[in-house]
């Protein structure tokens, strides 16, 4: 227990995103499931506010509280593979980067996000979109089973068979049921992919052509598309610095040859000012990165298409902006994650055809409100027809942005889950599902 006279304190309370300088009143570091139990119990019998902590990447805050107490799993981090059965039991407090080295040793692989500091248990419990998605689909749909201390203190191991209600609700209900010590997950063939940053001029032509050629890949090809004004990099040309360009993460899990294949309409779209696009280990998607606490402005939703004229109004509003740092990112989706029933799961954007986000860096309170309204205005010009959110990129945002990231009746069944399992909302500290009255 590191409280706020203690030595590390202000190191344990950190978070990534930047702007939440919040000070609870003691930051628990949990050795294992029992642990968790006492803590969960003390916190629910003295009405004490409850923060869970793993890689401490909620763009909310939701990893920290002021005058409440953190319980962070970073020590659960323990890791079990079975190379011949191909799954891995992880702890919760794994990250996906050591996760993803580690069973990478024995040419395996299963699919998180794009970030190798994220906590297992966050982003598997809100979906899991990553480099892998188009291939073998959402996060939760490789996760076997998991181990979950609930609201009364019981440690639950639930999977298809058992407690498929909070199977069901834990695979895209985020943090609202209980605290995952463990995670039981799929693992696929993968001794080395080809992969990289491709870099190209951001036209609307190169934007448009990129989102086209993506979405007409094979599924073994994911991509993660950054639509951005040029950084110093010492790779790009110095006059295209500042500059829109398309900073593209590929990520091809099939043959290698037929992979060179898949990537030809990319380069074609336009001479690259940088490509390194080449064949490595899975592993090598997940670079060491820098420290840091960025502040930002960003929004997420999903979109049908980018035509032309979507890009335009895209390079449009980057070029507008004065921000140190601005960028609007694409995945598209479908492939195996299209395949599973939208009622599967609690996640429930199957047919969700592009994912992107909006964000803009802020330097100082002045500045924030004039980057809000940046971010603002771009994501109203680009809204479609899919009125839907991905739970895990949502910050500090309204009950209606948390209702759009579960449509229908997926709300209406969290509601009642949680009413069976956190009845005074114990785990309030998240993208909120109230309890059913």
């Amino acid at each position: 227990m590191i409280e706020p006279h203690d030595d590390g304190y202000d190191e344990v309370r950190q978070v990534i995103s930047g702007g939440f300088d919040l000070r609870p009143a003691a930051v628990i570091q949990v050795a294992d499931a029992d642990d968790v139990a006492k803590v969960i119990a003390f916190a629910r019998d003295n009405g004490i506010e409850l923060a869970v902590r793993g890689g401490g990447h909620s763009n909310a805050g939701h990893s920290i509280t002021e005058g409440g107490i953190v319980l962070d799993v970073r020590n659960l981090s323990e890791i079990e593979i079975d190379v011949e059965g191909r799954t891995a039991w992880a702890g919760g407090g794994t990250t996906a980067g050591a996760y993803t080295a580690a069973v990478g040793e024995h040419g395996l692989a299963t699919g998180f996000g794009d970030t190798g500091s994220v906590g297992l248990g966050g982003i598997t419990l809100g979906g899991g979109i990553g480099f892998l998605v188009r291939k073998h689909g959402l996060t939760i749909d490789n996760l076997l089973a998991a181990e979950i201390v609930t609201a009364d203190g019981e440690l639950r191991r639930v999977d298809a068979d058992t407690y498929p209600d909070l199977f069901w609700a834990i695979r895209g209900g985020g943090g609202n049921f209980g605290v995952v010590t463990r995670l039981k997950y799929k693992l696929h063939p993968l001794e080395q992919i080809i992969g990289g940053l491709l870099v190209l001029p951001g036209t609307p032509e190169v934007i448009a052509g990129f989102v086209a050629a993506a979405d007409a890949a094979p599924e073994e090809l994911s991509t993660i598309i950054n639509i951005m004004p040029a950084p110093p990099m010492p790779f790009l040309p110095e006059e295209q610095h500042g500059k829109v360009v398309v900073l593209a993460l590929v990520a091809w899990s099939g043959d290698i040859e037929a992979g060179e294949e898949a990537l030809a309409p990319f380069r074609a779209l336009a001479t690259p000012y940088a490509d390194f696009v080449q064949p490595m280990p899975y592993s090598g998607m997940f670079p060491e990165e820098d420290a840091g606490q960025p502040t930002a402005a960003a929004e997420t939703m999903f979109i049908d298409h980018v035509d032309l004229d979507v890009a335009a109004t895209i390079v449009q509003h980057l070029e507008n902006s004065d921000a140190s740092l601005r960028a609007v990112q694409l995945r598209v989706l479908g492939g195996a994650m299209a395949r599973v029933p939208a009622d599967a799961t609690a996640f429930a954007h199957r047919n969700s055809k592009i994912m992107t986000n909006v964000a803009c860096f802020w330097d100082g309170p002045d500045d924030r409100p004039i980057r809000e309204a940046w971010v603002a205005d771009l994501a109203g010009a680009l809204l479609q027809s899919d009125q839907g959110a991905y739970v895990n990129f949502l910050g500090n945002e309204s009950e209606e942005r948390v209702r759009a990231a579960y449509p229908g009746d997926t709300w209406t069944r969290l509601r009642e889950i949680k009413s069976e399992y956190d009845p005074s909302n114990l785990f309030r500290l998240n993208q909120n599902i109230p309890p059913a009255e």
